[in-house]
């Protein structure tokens, strides 16, 4: 934050976008807002909610959303009674990496017991994530521009691999391949109720899993993600330029 705060004490910025920069500018956004920076877009409050799992997940609850089970675990033996009730398999990882690193898919209490002595210290600082994980389900990619009233699904894509394979690792294609057309309405409405009760201004990533014809919601990243440029290409429209448009306040319309 300080470097950040550094350039913008001599460029004076009217204001500083969040959302272009992956996972390491959403975790300075409350830093830079408490030093006096305007952040453009997505208030701070809205991507602490998307970002925080305990008050996410009692907004699907809000809205009538399934999600996989999960629970937050900050030792190892408060993860093996949390992973009793989430029930197995158990998708595991540290709430602080980026890109997959340390997650594992744990079958049984062994597996979980042989992750766990392998990767959590005593005085574990960040909290464990365990997810139920859904098996043979298809992954789905969707982003979308709000502008607080209005919700723009640019693309809904389908991972060419199982859910579970990380999304920077994994193929994903649009138009989607087996998706029905009620699925696909289903998802794009979700989308849109997600991002308007986020009060999202500007870009919105989220990852869905479909499993025995039902509609999960894995995660929400209120930001651009990778697959921002593919999909502008894909659907012929500037996502990104419109994105900052919006942050500027003009209407989607």
């Amino acid at each position: 934050a300080e470097d950040v705060l550094a350039v913008a004490a001599i460029e004076r910025p009217a204001g500083v976008i969040v959302q272009f920069g992956g996972q390491t500018p959403l975790r300075l956004a409350k830093a830079l807002e408490d030093a006096g920076l305007p952040l453009l877009g997505t208030p701070v409050d809205a991507i602490d909610l998307a970002e925080d799992r305990g008050r996410f997940g009692a907004l699907l609850k809000r809205l009538e959303i399934k999600h996989p089970p999960y629970g937050t675990a900050f030792s190892a033996e408060e993860a093996v009674a949390i992973a009793e009730d989430v029930g197995f398999p158990l998708l595991v990882r540290p709430s602080y990496v980026l890109g997959g690193r340390a997650m594992e898919i744990c079958y049984s209490t062994e597996t979980l017991e042989a992750y766990l002595e392998a990767n959590v210290k005593a005085d574990q600082e960040h909290p464990l994530y365990l997810d139920r994980f859904l098996e043979n389900a298809i992954e789905v990619d969707v982003d979308a521009l709000a502008d607080g009233s209005e919700c723009f699904v640019a693309a809904v894509m389908q991972h060419v691999e199982e859910a579970g394979i990380h999304s920077g690792d994994s193929a994903c294609v649009i138009p989607p391949m087996s998706l029905g057309e009620e699925m696909l309405d289903e998802i794009r409405e979700t989308t849109r109720r997600i991002a308007l009760e986020l009060g999202v201004i500007g870009l919105i990533n989220i990852q869905y899993a479909v499993a025995d014809g039902e509609l999960f919601v894995i995660e929400a990243n209120p930001r651009a993600s990778r697959t921002v440029p593919f999909v502008s290409k894909a659907i012929g429209a500037p996502l990104a330029k419109i994105a900052c448009r919006l942050m500027l306040g003009e209407p989607l319309a």
